[in-house]
């Protein structure tokens, strides 16, 4: 990774709350709950994620973790609790004021302009730290042009980093399905991010592309970038992760390093018959 590309995606400093014990948190979630009718999705969820860690929430499907996404970035509203970023209150934000203060995800499914260039892909998702306005942009003013030349280097630097450079003028719709999960980081990266959230990232992918992403994501996290992470590839996540939380039938069942999770009891008991253990250390 080149010194350039770092800058790409580093994070703004951010005045990070602090943890009871201290340390310092990016992003801190208090008894959130989601009701719908009689249907319980998430009941009194609690977590916190330290900066600058990698953190995996991790549960069986239907466990709540899409859902607790949603409501983190504004795409869903919860029944009850609260969701604080960088001393932000985000319940009620929209998702585009949630990712301008720098908390940004990636979907299960590739969302990207399939008709557009992988450069101008990334290229639109750095639109929030544009300064020219409409009439710069409609009129090709000098300053909006300077900024244009800015913005393509940086997207550059970025396509180097997930080590697409080379396909920079193709179509998005062109690549290979794994080559566009990497144009989703890509994107993601490109609005600068505090806090990433990757929902199931490694899904789709082969095995070699699964072992590239683990090391971008670790590359992100020691550019100061925190990562939470949803993931079902429990190797991956074992091997990655400073801590994980574990999400059952909407409340968090067990949390702590990798180590201490894959001997859980009771995390074992709630993935009984996924081969948890196995798949972690395979």
């Amino acid at each position: 990774m080149t010194n350039a590309a770092t800058t790409v995606f580093e994070p703004a400093s951010m005045d990070s709350a602090a943890l009871p014990d201290g340390a310092p948190t990016a992003l801190e979630i208090t008894d959130l709950a989601v009701h719908i009718g009689g249907l319980v999705i998430l009941e009194r969820m609690s977590l916190s994620v330290p900066k600058g860690k990698i953190v995996s929430l991790i549960g069986p499907n239907g466990a709540g973790k899409t859902t607790a996404f949603n409501i983190i970035t504004g795409y869903m509203t919860p029944s009850a609790g609260s969701v604080r970023f960088e001393g932000h209150d985000l319940l009620g934000m929209t998702p585009d004021d949630i990712a301008a203060l720098g908390l940004v995800r990636t979907f299960q499914r590739t969302s990207i302009f399939a008709g557009c260039s992988v450069a101008d892909n990334v290229l639109t998702a750095m639109h929030l730290r544009g300064r020219c306005g409409l009439f710069g942009a409609i009129f090709r003013t000098p300053s909006s042009l300077r900024e244009e030349a800015r913005l393509r280097a940086e997207v550059d630097d970025v396509l180097h980093f997930v080590g697409l450079q080379g396909r920079a003028g193709e179509n998005a719709g062109s690549l290979a399905y794994g080559e566009q999960r990497l144009l989703g980081l890509a994107i993601a990266l490109a609005a600068r991010p505090k806090l990433l959230l990757l929902d199931e990232p490694a899904a789709g992918l082969n095995p070699s592309e699964t072992e590239r992403f683990k090391e971008l994501v670790r590359l992100i996290r020691d550019d100061g970038v925190t990562v939470l992470l949803v993931e079902h590839n429990m190797h991956m996540v074992m091997s990655v992760s400073d801590k994980v939380f574990v999400l059952n039938q909407g409340r968090i069942i067990a949390s702590g390093p990798p180590a201490a999770i894959q001997s859980n009891p009771e995390v074992i008991k709630a993935y009984l018959g996924t081969g948890l253990k196995k798949r972690a250390k395979a």
